[in-house]
């Protein structure tokens, strides 16, 4: 008797645990839905909309870029998203090389490499950078994913745009 009821309280806990992974083809959906989302995301940084640029974001989200402090509150991130969309010279090219999703379904992340445009502060001319990112999405209470740790890293030296 005791036997049975230690292999049912097994089976039990093994029972409770999967109904908390989210099925296959759902973490397939998601990270398609995660790649759609970083096309609309570049798709607002080509049209410089500082406003869509953060509506990617938690409210608790924490954006790390190189060079500058991290922005944990909403302000902090609208002012670096409005800086750099202010930049005549921004253009961002990303792309995701890798998408996971937690056998939760609640939480993600993507991981890609850049090449960002921007004006060079020193010399007010063009510069390239290119780098990594690593981006940690969380599914929200409104089924929406956002974005909840952005952390860029510099890759190569910056190499300067011609004239």
């Amino acid at each position: 008797m005791r036997t049975k009821l230690m292999l049912a309280g097994v089976a039990l806990a093994i029972l409770s645990g999967c109904q908390n992974q989210a099925p296959a083809d759902d973490r397939a959906s998601i990270e398609h839905a995660l790649k759609l989302q970083e096309d609309q995301w570049q798709r607002d940084y080509a049209s410089k909309d500082a406003a869509a640029l953060g509506s990617h974001y938690a409210p608790d989200a924490a954006l790390a870029s190189p060079g500058a402090p991290i922005a944990t509150t909403e302000a902090d991130r609208a002012g670096a998203l409005e800086g750099m969309a202010k930049d005549p010279n921004l253009k961002m090219e990303f792309a995701s090389d890798r998408v996971d999703v937690a056998s939760s379904g609640d939480l993600a992340y993507t991981r890609g490499h850049f090449t960002m445009t921007s004006t060079d502060s020193a010399s007010n001319q063009p510069r390239v950078d290119k780098g990594s990112y690593l981006t940690v999405w969380k599914k929200q209470s409104d089924g929406l994913w956002k974005a909840v740790e952005d952390f860029v890293t510099p890759g190569p030296a910056v190499v300067p745009v011609a004239p």
